[in-house]
């Protein structure tokens, strides 16, 4: 069941400058000319959504649906609106400018996820998607986009948990990061104090492995994105909420999932985030031996080749168990 937006708790700034994902080559052009975004009306962001698995044997939550942007809105307004990072929103809208969507343009809002193969306590990060899954317990999920670390800086996978919560941190760049803009002739501070300008944003929560963190960020364009140093960004709203659901010792566990099949009742979902570049994976190693082989199922191979290519992050209905009344019906509507 989702529970659809009811307040908001957060807003998009009019203007930022974002610097384009390896994700993203086809933008890196266009990204060279931009000066800023157009001065927009700010969209606020919605609420937080409480996913519930009525069968807990299902692993896929939400729904998809489509809105109508307006002339001042970009795919990065309704995507944070809606809790969607950069990447997602591009993905799923290809065809679609990223910057000028155009008054009353369909946008496709992706809200539809296949859990991650980890177990279901605590955070779950997958990197392959730019998206955290926190569950409140085994039946009940919050989900929320994030940065990630770039090419050279990747955020670790393994097994982790929370040891520090900290609101309106201070930030103590370490000689890594402050040699890297040196480079570049910039100056870091020895330690930047809570506040407007601070990379880590209004909270900070520590894992035990203390160079990797969770935390907002002064620059929401890169939630969603491969952009940061190793550590997690969160929407300033949406680090804010976390915050105060999770204790130190909470659990998280960092996966790189680019491909994820879940049932949702008697339907097989397939969710594809594979990085442009790299090799796809067989069509007949994508679904596990336990389904593929399984008594009772169908699949249908030319729709994993079709998902495999299309590498939209969405998922998309690839199978069922015999007998399912229901199918096609994604197809038809997506």
């Amino acid at each position: 069941m989702t529970m659809r937006p009811t307040s908001t708790r957060g807003v998009w700034p009019a203007r930022e400058r974002p610097t384009p994902a390896r994700r993203w080559p086809r933008l890196a052009g266009v990204l060279a000319m931009i000066v800023g975004l157009s001065a927009a009306m700010a969209m606020t962001a919605a609420e937080a959504k409480v996913y519930r698995l009525i069968d807990p044997s299902d692993s896929v939550i939400g729904t998809p649906f489509y809105v109508k942007a307006r002339r001042e809105h970009t795919l990065l307004d309704i995507g944070r609106h809606h809790g969607l990072g950069a990447d997602e929103m591009t993905q799923a809208n290809p065809g679609v400018d990223l910057w000028i969507p155009g008054e009353g343009t369909k946008v496709l809002v992706p809200t539809r996820h296949v859990l991650p193969d980890a177990p279901r306590k605590g955070i779950v990060l997958n990197l392959a998607e730019r998206r955290m899954y926190y569950y409140r317990s085994a039946s009940e999920i919050e989900t929320f986009s994030i940065g990630i670390g770039r090419e050279g800086w990747e955020t670790p996978v393994g097994s982790y948990h929370i040891i520090e919560k900290t609101e309106n941190p201070s930030w103590t760049p370490p000689a890594s990061i402050r040699a890297e803009y040196a480079k570049r002739g910039e100056t870091l501070p020895a330690v930047v104090p809570p506040g407007p300008d601070n990379p880590l944003g209004s909270h900070r929560l520590r894992l035990n492995n203390p160079s990797y963190l969770i935390h907002g960020t002064n620059k929401p364009w890169g939630v969603g994105m491969p952009v940061s140093s190793g550590c997690t960004r969160m929407f300033p709203e949406d680090i804010g909420h976390l915050f105060d659901q999770v204790t130190v010792g909470t659990p998280v566990t960092i996966v790189d999932q680019p491909y994820k099949v879940g049932w949702l009742g008697d339907q097989l979902f397939l969710e594809v985030s594979r990085e442009e570049g790299t090799t796809p994976r067989r069509i007949e190693e994508i679904i596990p031996p336990s389904i593929a082989q399984a008594e009772g199922i169908v699949i249908d191979w030319d729709a994993i080749r079709r998902v495999q290519q299309e590498n939209t992050g969405f998922p998309q209905l690839v199978g069922s168990r015999q007998g399912s009344k229901s199918w096609h019906h994604f197809d038809r509507i997506f």
